[in-house]
């Protein structure tokens, strides 16, 4: 258990002029992890010095940051199953002390009104159509067109509350719903453009993996065929490439919402938040991304 004495009266110190005393007292808040988050932000409140208000916002940081790191860690070695708390784990990154059970009731508010509407003879294209209908004309979801690069497009609290994403958060809402409504609806790692597929393996279809078709999640649902995957491959002179037609992991997914938000924020100029962003990248491939 932390001792709140304890804890209090190394706050105190954090605006010490002593560097080591400093860094003695930073290491040992540190050691205590996310149990000392409270009684930081209550000195905060009361702190009127500037440095040590900004000391202790940098100690939260820092601590909410370790956690947020062991926990993409611990979800991406233990098989990255989950999209959904994959992609809440990113979010902590900017909305660290978001209610999350906001986010997973919003998206199952959506789920519902689709479930309403769902025929079980319904056929793969009818029940896209439903799902286009219900998450693009009823709930009003729509690519940010106007403001692509913004990094908030990518934080899915913000995309649910604003109704605009980019290209993979928009397609990671679409999929995950669809999957909680036993629709087989995968994310693919198309350069440059994040799509989806459906798979049924059941059938015989017009290429390998057992894609149906696909579906533009950035374009309210668009359906389109193997053939436009090629041109568009065509226009960016790329060669034939197994993973550009199939469903990629769940892991591929967050890596690649990840290199959206560097980008993103490389564009603003926070090269502390592109370091960090790195950092969480490196978990998925150690050594790359100090390259």
């Amino acid at each position: 258990m932390i001792n709140p004495t304890e804890v209090n009266s190394l706050i105190k110190l954090l605006d010490d002029p002593d560097s080591e005393i400093f860094s003695h007292v930073h290491e040992k808040l540190l050691s205590y992890g996310p149990e000392a988050i409270h009684y930081l932000e209550s000195a905060f409140e009361e702190a009127f010095d500037p440095i040590q208000q900004e000391r202790i916002a940098n100690l939260v940081h820092e601590i909410q940051f370790g956690t947020l790191k062991n926990d993409l860690k611990l979800w991406y070695q233990s098989g990255a199953f989950d999209l959904l708390q994959g992609i809440l784990i990113v979010n902590r990154y900017q909305y660290p002390d978001l209610d999350e059970q906001k986010v997973i009731n919003q998206i199952e508010a959506i789920k519902r009104d689709i479930w309403l509407q769902m025929m079980n003879e319904a056929s793969p294209v009818e029940q896209v159509k439903l799902i286009n209908h219900v998450f693009y004309s009823i709930h009003g979801f729509s690519g940010n067109t106007s403001n692509h690069r913004d990094p908030q497009n990518s934080y899915i609290s913000q995309v649910l509350e604003s109704k605009k994403g980019n290209q993979i958060s928009l397609a990671i809402i679409y999929s995950i719903i669809a999957q909680k409504l036993d629709v087989p609806v995968f994310g693919v790692n198309l350069p440059q453009h994040f799509i989806l597929a459906y798979l049924d393996e059941s059938r015989e279809t017009e290429f390998e993996g057992g894609v149906l078709f696909y579906i533009n999640a950035f374009n309210k649902g668009f359906i389109f065929g193997r053939r436009d995957v090629d041109m568009f491959l065509k226009q960016l002179n790329l060669k034939f490439d197994k993973q550009f037609y199939e469903p990629c992991s769940n892991a591929d997914i967050i890596k690649r919402v990840l290199r959206n938000l560097i980008s993103a924020y490389e564009h603003l100029g926070s090269s502390e938040k592109v370091d960090e962003l790195n950092e969480l990248l490196g978990i998925f491939e150690p050594g790359e991304q100090e390259n």
